[in-house]
Formats: structure tokens, C-alpha cells, sequence
């Protein structure tokens, strides 16, 4: 069975999560921008959300974990919790 790990930043606004995500683009550090920004408590850690499988999270979350590059973040990804940036970290 797939897992795989990743780490996001939730914001409530779509024009905030295209800022983020330029700023990574141009070099921030992403778990510095999930501690200043996130409204979900795994910004403490970064961002981190540990290892998982498909289906344990929603399903436009599952759709990117599962399908984007390791190492790229992708976003703005829309949930009924707002939007995410999200990068996978690892995939197996």
C-alpha cells in the first residue's frame, strides 16, 4: 500500500496561499512560513504531518500527496478546512 509524508501550510485565503507559495518559489524556508502562517496546529512543526496513507486525509489533499513530485510545492489545493500549500516529502 502507498504512504507517503508532507507538510502544508493552511491559510483562509487564496491570495495568501499564491503569496506563500511565490515565496518558496523564491527560496523561503517552508517550515518557517508554516510556524508565521498556518491556522492548522502542525504549523508549530512546520508544517509536518507525519506519514499516511490514502484516504486518511480529505480527498483534494489525497489527490496532490499522491500524484504531485517529491520536493515541489503545489497549492493553492482547496478543502472544506480553507487552503493548503503542500509539499510532499517523501512517497513509497
Amino acid at each position: 500500500m502507498a504512504r507517503a509524508s508532507a507538510r502544508h501550510i493552511l491559510v483562509d485565503n487564496e491570495a495568501l496561499c499564491q503569496d506563500l507559495l511565490e515565496q518558496l518559489k523564491n527560496g523561503a524556508d517552508f517550515a518557517q512560513l508554516a510556524q508565521q502562517h498556518s491556522t492548522c496546529p502542525s504549523g508549530r512543526q512546520g508544517g509536518d504531518l507525519g506519514e499516511f496513507g490514502p484516504g486518511e486525509m480529505v480527498k483534494e489533499f489525497d489527490q496532490v500527496v499522491f500524484s504531485a513530485d517529491v520536493g515541489v510545492p503545489q497549492g493553492p489545493v482547496k478543502t472544506q478546512f480553507g487552503y493548503h500549500v503542500v509539499e510532499v516529502t517523501n512517497r513509497s
